[in-house]
């Protein structure tokens, strides 16, 4: 898959994760909110790394959710100061709260993914303008 199209099929990917959390998110389904929230910023990060040039790291051109992190904050954040450093806490916080709502007994309430939502549209919109 050339850059181009990672970032188009990215970019769809990480929108329609983001609409599926508000949805989520309307239907009292806070648990599906919190995983759609951390997928749609995952991706957008990897928009910005293949807007960076900058690859999976892998053979078979996978992305890795550590390695995605970590390339987005050095790389993107630290290095080449592309993105705030307000940005560099997004990921790993959604990834918790996606964890937790995947593999935990506990719930995700709703003014947990009222702030995942937000911190997704901003990470979104920060990221994929």
């Amino acid at each position: 898959m050339t850059p181009d199209l990672e970032v188009v099929a990215f970019s769809a990917k990480a929108r329609e994760n983001l609409a599926s959390a508000q949805s989520e998110l309307a239907s009292d389904r806070f648990n599906a909110c919190a995983n759609r929230c951390y997928y749609a910023c995952f991706q957008a990060a990897i928009v910005a790394l293949v807007r960076a040039s900058i690859g999976s790291g892998t053979s078979d051109r996978s992305w890795k959710h550590a390695y995605v992190q970590a390339q987005f904050t050095g790389q993107l954040i630290n290095r080449r100061k592309v993105f705030s450093a307000s940005l560099s806490a997004v990921l790993p916080r959604l990834m918790e709260l996606r964890l937790r709502a995947d593999y935990q007994t506990q719930m995700i309430s709703q003014t947990q993914v009222r702030r995942a939502i937000r911190d997704a549209e901003t990470f979104i919109t920060t990221v994929m303008p």
